[in-house]
C-alpha cells in the first residue's frame, strides 16, 4: 500500500512559482507511475501531469503545459510539481496520486489507487 504526503502549498501573487513535494512510503518499489491532480471550489478534480514510473515520459494539461514541470527523484521517493508564471485559475487543492504498480504515465484518474491529502494553492491578481 502506498501512502503519500504532499507539501509545499501555499499563497503567491499571479506570476510567482512554487514547488510542490509528495514523499511516497509503504512499498519498497519506486518505479510507479505518479501524477498531480487539483481541484477548485466547484469544480471536478482535473489531471494536471503525470509522469512514467522510469521519470523519462511525462503529460500534461494543455492548462499548464510550458509552465508546470513534473519530476521524480526515485532513490528519495519524492515526486514534484514545478509551477512558474501562476495564474488565479491554479487555485486549487493539489493532490498527488500513485499508479501502482503500473509503470506507463496515465491520464485517467481511475488508475490511480493511492492518494495524498492534498495541499492548497492559492494564486492572487
Amino acid at each position: 500500500q502506498v501512502q503519500l504526503v504532499e507539501s509545499g502549498g501555499g499563497s503567491v501573487q499571479a506570476g510567482g512559482s512554487l514547488r510542490l513535494s509528495c514523499r511516497a512510503s509503504g512499498v519498497s518499489d519506486s518505479t510507479y507511475s505518479m501524477g498531480w491532480f487539483r481541484r477548485s471550489p466547484g469544480k471536478e478534480r482535473e489531471g494536471v501531469a503525470c509522469i512514467a514510473g522510469s521519470g523519462l515520459t511525462s503529460f500534461y494539461s494543455d492548462s499548464v503545459k510550458g509552465r508546470f514541470t513534473i519530476s521524480r527523484d526515485n532513490s528519495n521517493n519524492t515526486l514534484y510539481l514545478q509551477m512558474n508564471d501562476l495564474k488565479p485559475e491554479d487555485t486549487a487543492m493539489y493532490y498527488c496520486a500513485a499508479d501502482y504498480p503500473s509503470v506507463l504515465c496515465s491520464k485517467s484518474e481511475r488508475r490511480y489507487n493511492a492518494w495524498g491529502q492534498g495541499t492548497q494553492v492559492t494564486v492572487s491578481s
